[in-house]
């Protein structure tokens, strides 16, 4: 199932161009911000998310779209370059960034703090798996749109189909959304930023529980 997983979301992604407010990581590097190698920095990273684990996951958590200091340059979901390298950090990865010290990002330090003990059970995937931005502000983040959104369904859809996860997460409500549109039933969770991360490890906490997954010893 990885490896298909692993081939499926290439295939939708490595090759799709950026617009000039929609970044795509996987296919794209930024002179001004990037390593030259960045791109196959960023594919390498999250082939080793998708792979690097010992079994399927039981549990999809889907989030809304890369940040800026996140996914954007780690190129795996909610995951900073900063964690990738961490050694505690279960997921080993490289410097995409021309940045003199790793990026970091709070919503990646609050899903990780919460999520780290049950990384071997969970998979994360984005909404929208590119970085909407304003126009000439790379670095920014805005919204996805609602035709964004409706962009990637079709590669949802795959992964839901792929995974056959026992339980989806939506985490905000953009997810929620894209997960309705395919007509999988999810358990929606606050997204962890601005003033959610309470109710978001409130309410992770409870479904994973609920499932008495085991916990990893790293």
């Amino acid at each position: 199932m990885l490896s298909q997983l692993n081939k499926l979301i290439a295939e939708y992604l490595f090759n799709e161009p950026s617009l000039e407010d929609l970044f795509n990581p996987y296919s794209t590097m930024n002179p001004d911000l990037d390593r030259a190698d960045a791109v196959e920095i960023r594919r390498a990273n999250l082939n080793r998310y998708i792979l690097d684990r010992p079994k399927n996951p039981l549990v999809l958590l889907l989030a809304e779209a890369p940040g800026p200091w996140g996914c954007r340059f780690s190129g795996v979901p909610i995951t900073s370059e900063e964690q990738l390298l961490e050694p505690s950090f279960p997921l080993d990865g490289l410097q995409a960034s021309l940045a003199e010290k790793p990026y970091k990002e709070y919503s990646a330090s609050v899903y990780w703090r919460v999520l780290q003990p049950f990384y071997e059970h969970i998979f994360t995937w984005n909404t929208v798996p590119f970085h909407p931005h304003h126009v000439g502000k790379p670095l920014s983040i805005r919204t996805p749109r609602a035709s964004e959104i409706n962009r990637f369904t079709s590669l949802l859809e795959g992964i839901v189909s792929a995974m056959d996860p026992t339980l989806i997460i939506a985490i905000g409500r953009k997810a929620e959304k894209a997960l309705s549109i395919i007509g999988a039933e999810a358990v929606y969770v606050r997204h962890p930023s601005q003033g959610g991360a309470t109710l978001f490890e409130q309410g992770v906490l409870h479904e994973l529980r609920e499932l008495n997954l085991s916990v990893s010893d790293e």
